[in-house]
């Protein structure tokens, strides 16, 4: 496996991570706790050296699930998890946002602990907080990374000016927020600021939630407590009208003797060195088909028929509903 640094920083990982909410949360059916250690174990014998979690997924059953398996790889793997909600101790579900200095603290002992590490490799404020100016929560993990119990700080879904506000107290070392060939949005202001301050980009849904991959259909069933059941993207009527993108990648896959989802995120490699997407699964013959992406090499010639066929391509739906929507900064 192929590595990359997240922007200007020494913080050197595989080319395609591995997103672990799915496992435990958000996306249908939990897998057992032995099957999932065994999922991320084989992720690290393929060349997986970075492993995305949170605190809220689950809540925390997945940061317990991703330090367990990764104990005896701690050395040569780069942990990945997020603080940021207030979570209600008797229902386990979020209660907004919270990244007060002392929330954050707190958040990052209990994630340690979880995470059954004495540091956090790349330690993400999950979602900006409209309530806490971005330099107190920057401040509070330069103090975090003073202490040894950090080593680097991330951004999720935050907008331009407030990464520069943050950078400019605590250097940034990469942004997570959603790209794909179905999200796009970051190539109008985002992408070229990171390009300019020298942060790295760690695309989530680099699949689109799977959408990319071929295997959904308009006749498609999300489990009852699948995410997807409440995302405008993923209405029947809207699914239909985006087939055609999905058509688009499936083309090009046969030209190309790969699979819809390898091509998808090759695509999102052949955009700059110093991105990172985090693909989940849950599912090992997944996981192999999606590491295989790293070998797929596309020419500019590629991603110019990619991207001139996908713009014919109208795409309808939001990729969040109106709640959630409301958490994503500008």
């Amino acid at each position: 496996m192929q590595k990359r640094k997240l922007g200007k920083s020494n913080l050197e990982v595989s080319a395609i991570g591995l997103g672990c909410m799915g496992m435990s949360f958000g996306l249908g059916q939990a897998i057992g706790k032995q099957e999932g250690i065994a999922l991320i174990r084989k992720a690290v014998e393929l060349g997986v050296t970075f492993f995305d979690t949170a605190e809220v997924y689950g809540p925390y059953v997945n940061e317990e699930l991703v330090g367990e398996a990764l104990v005896p790889f701690r050395k040569q793997v780069v942990i990945a998890t997020k603080f940021g909600f207030k979570i209600d101790p008797n229902t386990g579900k979020s209660m907004g946002t919270d990244s007060r200095p002392e929330h954050i603290k707190e958040v990052a002992e209990a994630s340690l602990k979880r995470l059954k590490t004495d540091v956090i490799d790349l330690f993400y404020q999950h979602r900006v907080d409209p309530n806490v100016p971005i330099e107190d929560t920057a401040g509070a993990v330069k103090d975090l990374i003073q202490q040894g119990k950090v080593k680097h700080f991330g951004l999720s879904e935050a907008g331009v000016k407030t990464i520069r506000r943050a950078h400019a107290i605590q250097p940034v070392t990469a942004l997570q927020s959603e790209y794909s060939l179905w999200w796009r949005e970051p190539e109008e202001q985002i992408i070229p600021a990171l390009e300019e301050l020298g942060i790295g980009f760690v695309p989530f849904s680099p699949l689109g939630k799977g959408f990319l991959t071929g295997t959904i259909s308009t006749d498609t069933k999300f489990a009852e407590n699948d995410f997807r059941n409440i995302v405008p993207r993923f209405s029947e009527e809207n699914r239909k009208a985006n087939q055609g993108l999905v058509d688009v990648i499936g083309q090009f896959a046969q030209q190309k003797k790969a699979t819809p989802a390898q091509v998808a995120l090759a695509w999102v490699l052949a955009q700059k060195p110093w991105m990172v997407p985090i693909p989940g699964t849950t599912k090992l013959h997944r996981l192999e088909e999606n590491l295989g992406a790293a070998d797929l090499q596309l020419s500019d010639a590629d991603l110019r028929q990619i991207n001139d066929a996908a713009a014919e391509i109208h795409l309808v739906g939001e990729r969040y509903p109106e709640a959630f929507q409301k958490l994503v900064d500008r």
